[in-house]
């Protein structure tokens, strides 16, 4: 079975980091390069205002540890992002209001009767949560103001390791060409998600008496027995690929139109250029794109199967 699936599989050499930016300044990137430079431009100027009153060797001394600190943040990075990212990530997190609440209307203050100890002990106040989605319209397109619209689908899923080698290689070959053909940004997101099989169960209890003959009834109401005990440890989880979509809004194009039939198009696109690799695209209409963003707000509530199965997004 082994040279089965060997069979046909051409191995091809893929750089360790293929997003890895360009250099420019020998193993430098334009980032570092720029960091560098400015940090080199400072303590060059800090020379020359400190040298009337500083010997050049005190001066060395004390940039030293500058030195080591603003290199260590060119040229440093974690899991493929620049420490210098990291910084200003930890910055931006220290200035922003830990507290937020669902409030589209604002926050409102404190009454006047709050005495100013108790305000003080309850901390600053809470701010409006501003999510990135503002709607979705009826072909469930996600306005998503500034940054565009998106549009998701879900995905089925193949089994890989049980093709032989050509069939592996053909397969990849037709998920290759969809990647060289994409023209916006697109994500693969995997959802793991608790599934709530009582509706199922009820629902063969409620039809099992229609079936046209006494075994199948039985046969059905002891499967509803099964899914419902099977259900009731609440550790059953689903997994579910959504393809995403997204345009960036264009200037001189009306918000009302940025992007949102290209959105979809792209998915059509998507549908028929990862058929060769036995990958069904679906798009998701409105309500369902509502449910995949209450669901991402709420990743603990269970969701039902029902309809799901049918529609191919079970792995």
């Amino acid at each position: 079975m082994a040279e089965v699936n060997d069979e046909g599989v051409a191995a091809t050499r893929i750089p360790a980091d293929i997003a890895r930016p360009d250099r420019i300044l020998g193993p430098f990137t334009a980032r570092q390069t720029g960091i560098l430079a400015a940090a080199a431009l400072v303590l060059y100027g800090g020379y020359w205002i400190a040298r009337p009153v500083m010997p050049p060797l005190v001066y060395l001394v004390m940039i030293v540890p500058v030195v080591g600190v603003v290199t260590a943040i060119a040229l440093g990075a974690r899991e493929g992002i620049g420490l210098d990212r990291f910084v200003l990530a930890a910055l931006s997190h220290a200035r922003t209001c830990k507290r937020r609440v669902h409030a589209p209307e604002g926050v409102p203050a404190l009454p006047g009767i709050v005495p100013p100890r108790l305000a003080r002990a309850a901390g600053p106040m809470p701010e409006a949560m501003r999510m990135p989605c503002r709607g979705v319209s009826p072909v469930g397109v996600l306005d998503l103001g500034g940054q565009g619209r998106a549009a998701m689908a879900r995905c089925s899923t193949v089994n890989f390791d049980l093709r032989s080698g050509a069939e592996q290689q053909g397969l990849v070959a037709a998920f290759a060409r969809w990647l060289n053909s994409l023209t916006g940004p697109t994500q693969i997101l995997i959802r793991c998600y608790h599934t709530d099989l009582a509706r199922l169960a009820n629902q063969l209890h409620h039809d099992a008496p229609a079936l046209p003959h006494p075994a199948l009834e039985q046969a059905a109401r002891a499967h509803a027995d099964y899914l419902a005990e099977l259900g009731a440890g609440g550790g059953l989880l689903t997994r579910q690929v959504v393809l995403v979509a997204r345009e960036e809004a264009v200037r001189h194009q009306p918000r009302a139109a940025a992007g949102g039939g290209r959105v979809i198009q792209r998915l059509q696109e998507a549908a028929r250029a990862l058929a060769p690799a036995e990958i069904s695209v679906v798009p998701l209409h409105a309500e369902e794109t509502t449910a995949v963003i209450t669901a991402a707000c709420n990743p603990d509530s269970p969701t039902s199967p029902v309809g799901t199965e049918r529609d191919g997004d079970q792995a």
